[in-house]
């Protein structure tokens, strides 16, 4: 297993009111002693460590065990958090339909069930598969202008863990892509940096490899799409990141030229990260549990779940926008964010009649 040493905390940074316990040789960490208060809002002095706990450590992403947290606090916490602006879904809904999770628009539903919350998805509808590449690694909305900071996803419901049931998995995974870089072959280091590729990161093409057959009529060609650097700083800690992911279509050049062999250097890529030594697995244990991450330095996915179309499973995430230099990559500032007009219109996806509510699924849920 990679025994890399990452950057050490400076001494007056290093935690006076939490506990860090470590979960992986280079990185993720589960936090003991957070103080919460009644409102979901902790001291500012513990807010500033659970930060340095992710960032400015190796870790990544931490885990926080049975919050208090409600809709309405784990939104107002994630404002405190991130420092700054939060992605929603009021892009993506189709005219009339109210979310149950209103008003609180930021949290996106990262859950098994129907859109009103009492059934249980039919793995074979649209939505289960649209959601099947949740089990790919990414970083989320990795397809936007605007990249994302911190993810913080919460337990609402979890199935039950009775005896007579065995083990039906249902983790988050997460992989260390900062440390996968710095074990990246140097030669292929050194050819990421010296050409200096730029990444095109689409949805419609995520959605593709978690349902081929069920997408295979959806063009990513003509959809949004965003341009970030492939290997960039991860500022907060001083590290090479490599973003890789699911999202991640293809390569291009300085002149804007698809690369030759695009596809296998991705796949290849990603492999890379995906690598057993870079892995770490969160076990979720009860309602409250959550798990902050940054998107600009770990890659996660949803483990396998045997649970799927049997057990209910309710999770709900809030993600925040990048504020860093890098934040827009290669697109203009004024890029807007991808709508349900511009996936609908562009790719010709119909409305249909999924789960007894009347509405359009987008390519853009999570």
């Amino acid at each position: 297993m990679s025994t890399t040493s990452p950057k050490p905390i400076p001494t007056d940074e290093c935690p006076k009111t939490i506990t860090v316990k470590e979960l992986h040789p280079t990185f993720g960490a589960e936090i003991l002693g957070v103080q919460w208060g009644d409102d979901g809002v902790i001291s500012d002095e513990q807010l500033q460590e659970l930060r340095n706990a992710v960032h400015k450590a190796s870790s990544g992403f931490i885990v926080l065990r049975a919050t208090p947290l409600t809709d309405s606090t784990h939104v107002s916490f994630t404002r405190l958090f991130a420092s700054g602006p939060l992605d929603d879904i009021s892009r993506f809904l189709t005219p009339g339909h109210v979310p149950r999770y209103y008003p609180h628009l930021e949290l996106f539903d990262a859950s098994n069930l129907s859109d009103d919350g009492r059934a249980i998805l039919d793995p074979s509808s649209p939505r289960a598969m649209l959601l099947r590449a949740n089990s790919l690694w990414h970083s989320d909305l990795a397809y936007n202008p605007r990249r994302s900071s911190y993810s913080l996803l919460r337990a609402v419901e979890l199935p039950s863990r009775d005896p007579g049931m065995g083990e039906i998995g249902g983790d988050t995974e997460f992989a260390d892509s900062r440390t996968a870089w710095e074990e990246l072959a140097a030669e292929k280091k050194k050819e990421l940096l010296t050409k200096d590729w730029t990444g095109v990161y689409n949805a419609a093409h995520s959605r593709k490899l978690g349902a081929p057959e069920y997408f295979k009529d959806v063009d990513p060609e003509g959809g949004p799409m965003a341009r970030h650097r492939v290997v960039q700083e991860h500022v907060e800690s001083g590290r090479m990141n490599l973003c890789g992911g699911a999202y991640l279509w293809r390569l291009e050049d300085g002149e804007g030229k698809t690369v030759p062999g695009s596809e296998e250097i991705i796949r290849s890529l990603n492999e890379h990260v995906a690598k057993k030594r870079f892995v770490a697995s969160v076990r979720w244990e009860q309602p409250g549990d959550l798990v902050v991450w940054d998107n600009r330095a770990v890659l996660h996915r949803a483990g396998e779940f045997e649970g799927v179309g049997k057990h209910r499973r309710h999770m709900r995430r809030t993600t925040a926008f990048d504020q860093g230099p890098t934040a827009w990559g290669l697109n203009a500032e004024s890029a807007p964010l991808p709508t349900l007009e511009s996936i609908t219109k562009e790719k010709g996806l119909a409305a249909f009649d999924a789960i007894g509510c009347r509405r359009k699924v987008t390519l853009m849920e999570s």
